[in-house]
Formats: structure tokens, C-alpha cells, sequence
């Protein structure tokens, strides 16, 4: 398998995620523009694409769909809860709108695909454990405490996206409101450095090889600041990098 995130941060967030015989992008939070571009600087276009996983109806992840809905057939894959908000919402056309059975699983070509129930302000949202022949890999952002269920979707896994979007105390001294700041602290919110580094500790500890950290906060957090605290965890075994906030990663794959 291999990962590539396109954009990761408050401002969008869209990955593509190839293995197994499939393609397929992690959120749409960026423009369908900038979706192509990257697809094509690795040798695809959206016909290549089987799906998109979606992890929840927040702008940041979603503000493409409008548009892949309005010129594809592509299937968007998400919980009930999510395609029910966005149907709502009428944020893209139902036909695109692939709901998830009650055991979040889908399986794509070679590839089996969990989703995890994750604790985030939204309707149903979904981390993703997906399954090749030979390495799983895991993403898990916006989420705003460690459960059972994220430890349990990352054991095992040779790879994942770890969120670490905040430093607590540039969060409290910097520009955000109070009720804002208490949202994102909350247990619906997002993780900081330090419970990112808890779960990058545990991924080390049950197999994993290299860690992206995600969803970091250009106004509250510095990748310095998250790598070091990550590394501290975790240890010096494990490679460990920062997605970049508006442009493409290296390419990450598990052979």
C-alpha cells in the first residue's frame, strides 16, 4: 500500500490512499482542482479513483464533494450518520452517497476497510483501519479523546496518521476564544501533542514502523513541537514526519 497526504490541517485535509488494486482519496477537503493536480503528479486522473472514504461532514474534509459529485458517479463512503447530515445539508447529490452497514466494513479490490467510531463534534464520524494482503495501516484524526476503539484499530499496524493538532499551551495564550479553545480541548474535539504521542507510544509498541502526525494547528502548534513530543514517546525506532498543512507529502509505502 501507499499513502500520500495531499493537504492536511484546519484548512482542508484529502489523502490518497493506493494498494490493493484500488485508489482511492481519504476526505476531499481541498478543491477539485488541486485533487487533480496532485493526482496527476503521480500518474492518475479521478477516472483512476474507486472511491473516496469520508470521515465526517466538516467543511475541511468535505468542500470538494460537491464537485466530484456534480461531474462523477464516484462513491463516497461513510457512516449512516455522516451521508444523513450531508444529505441534509445537501451537500452533494445522494447518488454519490454510499452509507456503511452497521459493521462500518467495505472491501475494495484487495483491500478490506474498517471504519472507527471516533469522538469528534459531528454526526457519526469514522477513522479508517485498512487491511492489505501483507500490512494494515491506520488514520486517526479529529478526534478529541483515545478510546478502545482507536486503540484497537491501531494495533497491529505497520503505518498511521496521527493527529496532533495543538501544543495545550500556545492553544491557551493564543488567538482563539474561550469557547473555541474549550471546544477544541474538549473530549469532542481534537488531540494535542501530548495524547497524540500516547497513541504513537502504543502504535510503536504493537508494530508500527513510521508515523505521519496530522491535522496540525498553524495558529496553535509548530511541527517542531510535535515531533519532539512524539519522539519522546515513542522512541528513536519509529520514523516519524509532519504532513505539510497545504501541499503534498513524500510518498509512504508499505511493501
Amino acid at each position: 500500500m501507499e499513502y500520500v497526504s495531499f493537504a492536511s490541517s484546519s484548512s482542508g485535509n484529502c489523502a490518497l490512499l493506493r494498494g490493493g488494486g484500488v485508489n482511492l482519496l481519504i476526505d476531499a477537503g481541498i478543491s477539485m482542482k488541486r485533487i487533480r493536480m496532485n493526482l496527476r503528479s503521480l500518474g492518475l486522473d479521478l477516472g483512476d479513483l474507486r472511491g473516496v472514504l469520508v470521515t465526517h461532514e466538516h467543511a475541511d474534509h468535505i468542500s470538494a464533494l460537491g464537485m466530484l459529485s456534480k461531474y462523477t458517479d464516484l462513491p463516497f463512503f461513510m457512516s449512516r450518520g455522516t451521508a444523513e447530515a450531508m444529505a441534509r445539508e445537501r451537500k452533494c447529490a445522494g447518488k454519490n452517497l454510499h452509507p456503511l452497514g452497521e459493521d462500518l466494513a467495505l472491501d475494495l479490490g484487495e483491500l478490506h476497510i474498517l471504519g472507527v467510531p471516533l469522538s469528534h463534534d459531528a454526526a457519526q464520524p469514522l477513522g479508517w483501519r485498512v487491511e492489505g494482503e501483507k500490512s494494515a495501516l491506520a488514520v486517526l484524526t479529529d478526534l478529541g479523546q483515545l478510546t478502545e476503539n482507536v486503540f484497537s484499530a491501531a494495533r497491529g499496524c505497520r503505518f498511521a496518521v496521527v493527529e496532533c493538532n495543538h501544543d495545550v499551551e500556545l492553544l491557551r495564550r493564543g488567538p482563539y476564544p474561550p469557547v473555541l479553545q474549550r471546544r477544541i480541548l474538549g473530549q469532542k474535539g481534537h488531540l494535542s501533542n501530548e495524547a497524540g504521542a500516547e497513541l504513537a507510544a502504543f502504535l510503536t509498541e504493537n508494530g508500527a514502523e513510521e508515523l505521519l502526525l496530522g491535522h496540525l494547528s498553524r495558529e496553535n502548534n509548530r511541527p517542531e513541537l510535535a515531533l519532539a513530543a512524539v519522539r519522546r514517546r515513542a522512541g528513536e525506532e519509529v520514523r516519524v514526519s509532519a504532513a505539510p498543512w497545504n501541499e503534498p507529502s513524500r510518498s509512504i509505502s508499505l511493501e
